[in-house]
């Protein structure tokens, strides 16, 4: 028997002290980048977007993929091919931890959208901002002191 699920995530993560080191002009190849990471997982991406110092993923993971391997191996994989070529010359790694965050089938197109419109987004609020009003939406409780 095959197993199957239906989990919409948003992953989130940040540079290394949210440096903003994610060159505009570069971030559609990093993008797809991550999206061959999520396509050999067998994931499927609905979204990913982000501004200079952060990057939004949402996604479905196979089931047989666990959702901390997978962001590892994004992190690790996207690392080391940022630091090889000279497209992202200030990227020095991504901060520890992630965020990560489920949503109902039926909140998709509203996920996908304000990922989709984080450049627009980011005009009004910064990404800790952004990131505390997740954690508090999903009722995640969280120290600041690992926020910086």
């Amino acid at each position: 028997m095959s197993s199957y699920n239906q989990i919409l995530y948003q992953i989130v993560f940040g540079t290394k002290y949210r440096k903003p080191t994610i060159v505009n002009d570069n971030c559609e190849e990093l993008y797809r980048y991550i999206w061959g990471i999520l396509k050999n997982n067998k994931c499927k991406l609905f979204r990913i977007n982000g501004i200079e110092d952060h990057l939004h993923i949402v996604c479905s993971i196979h089931p047989s993929v666990s959702l901390a391997n997978l962001v590892k191996d994004i992190k690790v994989s996207t690392s080391v091919w940022m630091k090889q070529n000279n497209k992202f010359p200030h990227f020095e790694g991504w901060a520890e931890g992630y965020g990560a965050f489920t949503y109902s089938i039926k909140e998709k197109n509203r996920v996908i959208e304000y990922v989709k419109n984080q450049k627009i987004y980011h005009k009004k609020s910064d990404f800790l901002t952004e990131y505390k009003n997740l954690l508090k939406e999903h009722s995640v409780e969280y120290d600041e002191r690992y926020l910086v």
